[in-house]
């Protein structure tokens, strides 16, 4: 689509260690995501798709209307923000996706959300 809105998502994960079971192959992650809309118009986000792969290669499609239980209209220059979470039976693993989203004139149009890891701290060097 040519003129699409501009749409900036930036990612943080974060390891659950006291949710987490290690021994049970159990590790949970949350992530919090910001979306900030760099247009002139508004924009609404009506779902999201994710890949989520662990480190053993198996995947898991999830994809549904909006993010926690929200369609958030973001405006110019506004931002939203929201905290969710996966859960592996590996302690590093991977997401990637997108937000299908509309702009002021009913055009739908996909938002890419770059890969981004889930890792326990203890991986990370």
């Amino acid at each position: 689509m040519i003129n699409a809105p501009r749409v900036c998502i930036q990612v943080q994960s974060f390891y659950i260690e006291a949710q987490s079971e290690p021994d049970e192959e159990r590790f949970v992650f949350a992530y919090t995501i910001t979306i900030r809309n760099l247009g002139r118009h508004e924009v609404k986000l009506l779902g999201r798709h994710w890949l989520i792969t662990n480190s053993n290669g198996r995947q898991t499609e999830v994809q549904g209307e909006g993010v926690i239980g929200l369609q958030p209209v973001i405006q110019p220059g506004g931002e939203f923000q929201y905290t969710s979470g996966a859960v592996l039976e590996t302690p590093l693993g991977t997401m990637e996706g997108h937000y299908q989203m509309i702009d002021h004139q009913g055009d739908n149009f996909q938002v890419p959300i770059q890969v981004f890891r889930l890792a326990i701290p203890s991986l990370i060097h």
